[in-house]
């Protein structure tokens, strides 16, 4: 009987450890900030934050107050989850940019969640990419699948050095596991809607 206790009482806090882990990593991908920028921000090395967003480390009250204060959250946040239901709807004055990047920052595009968070199954962003943009040097690479839609300019999508010129009205839709990247060589922004499923994290 005490093991058996004792083994519920091990998968209880497992799946709290998961939880917590969970909500540091998607509060820290809707703030923009990288794994090394919260952990400057708390006070915590890089090796403790990653432990516990992947649910391996079992974080003191102080520690969690340490990263609810990098996240700027109330440190109550990691226990009752959100204050109140998050709405299905994004507004187009409140969406969140992912990468701290304005639109008017030459040579980097904008990133801007359109799904209420990073919670789900499914991503789907906004992105202008100026006139110059190029992810060439590091392509991305990761599981699930990608689809794209281009409202307005042109841009190169590449997939395995492979070249696609995808403009206004077009759309396209690849294996998230081909390394890719994204170049506009063109004289206008690009204006699309990219969709991952699952959220590239």
């Amino acid at each position: 009987m005490t093991d058996t206790k004792t083994g519920v009482a091990s998968a209880a806090l497992s799946g709290l450890l998961a939880t917590v882990g969970t909500m540091v990593h998607s509060l820290r991908k809707e703030k923009g900030m990288t794994l090394a920028q919260l952990a400057e921000t708390s006070g915590l090395s890089p090796a403790i934050v990653s432990q516990i967003e992947r649910g391996k480390a079992n974080p003191s009250f102080t520690t969690l107050a340490q990263l609810a204060h990098g996240l700027e959250i109330p440190v109550g946040r990691f226990f009752f989850g959100h204050d109140e239901p998050v709405s299905p709807v994004v507004r187009g004055t409140d969406r969140r940019n992912l990468q701290g990047v304005t639109r008017e920052s030459v040579g980097e595009a904008a990133h801007e969640l359109l799904t209420p968070d990073q919670n789900g199954l499914l991503e789907a962003q906004w992105i202008v990419s100026p006139p110059g943009h190029d992810t060439s040097a590091t392509p991305f690479h990761h599981g699930g699948e990608e689809f794209g839609i281009v409202i307005s300019g042109k841009i190169d999508v590449y997939l395995d050095g492979e070249r696609h010129t995808v403009e206004a009205g077009d759309s396209m839709t690849f294996a998230s596991t081909i390394p890719h990247w994204y170049i506009n060589r063109y004289e206008e922004p690009c204006v699309a809607v990219w969709v991952s499923t699952p959220p590239a994290r």
